[in-house]
């Protein structure tokens, strides 16, 4: 019960702060005919990255946590309570009431009762496309399981590749990427013989099947370099990629190929496309224009009508965005604020933004609509109509506030290439060279 109640809160406060998610290939975490699953992640994004493969699978699932979250007697039943298996890592010492056989014990449970575990094998969170080190412990879960019941569970592993565009930012998207099942009874006989040996093959398995979901980068140095190229390159004015994460995705995997081809065949070429990516962005820096202007053709007469166009949309939604701002701007500035004082550790924004968020913004509603509903409102469809003011006119004004910085960049872009002409035409020539040299455009 608890679980549930947990799930659908999550799921409204994930639906929230992430503008897209999008799941590729959801039917392969249906269980076939109660058979028992173990899905494998990546881990960038600490306790969102749970919350996230909760929000996606339709059926209960149990986690395995790092043991240090429950270290208190209440944690651990409360914890439990919420399908959390606790498990002591190295280096972090042990938890009082917590033991690792009995958490593998609970796992063995779990899976010989046709149940979904969910363990994120990297051991660690930190937010990147790098996919660290996997630990063998969760095919030793697997191998173990199947091992103790001569195979006849038919335990299945699944790959889930977690693709953030900007993990820590609201209202930025997910591509949860599904694949293709690792069954796991074919290495149980080799296992019965060597299980160390055994328990390293299939993890290396697990590796090569977690990189066909995501886009990973060989270092942070190179994620660096494919997100600079991403955000230079990107443009809705051109057909580069389709609409939406998934396309944003696709884009980016693009890139880190033709960066990974360059480093394997022209390693020398990696200097001046940094060099190039950074002048680039000093200059765009320097004069605060966005990269995607630079493919629109300049016609001052066209750009000087949007922008009228633009002021008046501005001067009309301005009362809406008021509205907005008035009911959501308490709990918006409380959680801006907290959450920096709750952690320095980028991975744990999004996910206390949210659980932060659970709480505030309905406690915020539940007192405005107490004191004003009676005045606004008389029906029960008036009063509920009334209430879903509160959480839209707060999307509404987060999206008049990206709408104004859009028109200042087009401002700017106006005021730049009738004064500064010549340095915009070189940043477009610097870009093109970027465009043949990584789309072949």
């Amino acid at each position: 019960m608890l679980y549930r109640f947990l799930k659908f809160l999550v799921s409204i406060g994930i639906r929230f702060y992430y503008k897209e998610v999008k799941v590729l290939n959801d039917e392969v975490l249906l269980p076939l005919k109660n058979e028992p699953l173990i899905i494998i992640a990546n881990h960038p994004n600490t306790l969102m990255d749970a919350m996230m493969i909760g929000f996606t699978c339709k059926q209960p699932i149990h986690f395995m946590a790092k043991g240090t979250l429950f270290n208190s007697p209440f944690k651990l039943w409360l914890l439990q309570k919420f399908n959390m298996i606790p498990i002591n890592r190295q280096g972090e010492g042990k938890i009082k009431g917590v033991s690792n056989q009995d958490s593998f014990n609970a796992c063995y449970k779990v899976l010989e009762e046709g149940k979904t575990l969910v363990v994120f094998p990297e051991g660690t969170s930190f937010l990147e496309r790098h996919l660290r080190e996997l630990k063998s412990g969760t095919a030793r879960i697997a191998l173990e399981t199947e091992s103790r019941n001569n195979c006849q569970l038919n335990l299945r592993v699944i790959p889930v590749g977690l693709n953030y565009l900007q993990a820590e930012k609201f209202r930025s998207s997910v591509l949860v990427n599904v694949g293709s099942p690792i069954s796991v009874k074919e290495y149980v006989e080799d296992y019965r013989k060597d299980n160390g040996k055994t328990a390293k093959k299939l993890t290396e398995q697990f590796r090569v099947n977690l990189e066909r979901v995501l886009v990973n980068s060989e270092s942070k140095e190179h994620e660096s370099i494919v997100d600079d190229l991403e955000e230079i390159l990107s443009s809705k004015y051109l057909r580069q990629k389709e609409k939406g994460v998934e396309g944003e995705i696709q884009f980016l995997k693009i890139i880190r190929d033709k960066v990974d081809e360059i480093q394997l065949t022209r390693p020398w070429e990696i200097d001046e496309l940094k060099t190039i990516v950074k002048d680039i962005n000093r200059q765009l820096l320097k004069f605060e224009i966005r990269p995607d202007f630079l493919d629109r053709r300049f016609r001052l007469r066209m750009f000087f009508r949007q922008l009228i166009f633009s002021i008046i949309l501005i001067l009309i939604g301005f009362p809406v965005f008021v509205l907005g701002l008035l009911i959501n701007i308490f709990p918006y500035k409380i959680t801006d604020y907290i959450v920096p004082k709750l952690t320095k550790d980028i991975e744990y924004i999004a996910p206390l933004s949210v659980l932060m968020g659970l709480f505030l913004y309905p406690l915020n509603y539940g007192v405005i609509y107490y004191f004003t509903a009676d005045y606004f409102a008389n029906s029960v469809f008036e009063k509920l109509l009334y209430f879903s003011v509160f959480p839209v006119s707060g999307l509404l004004a987060f999206s008049y506030s990206r709408y104004f910085l859009h028109v200042t960049f087009k401002w700017s872009y106006i005021y730049h290439m009738i004064y500064h002409r010549k340095a915009i035409l070189d940043i477009q020539q610097k870009r093109s060279i970027l465009m043949k040299l990584i789309l072949d455009k």
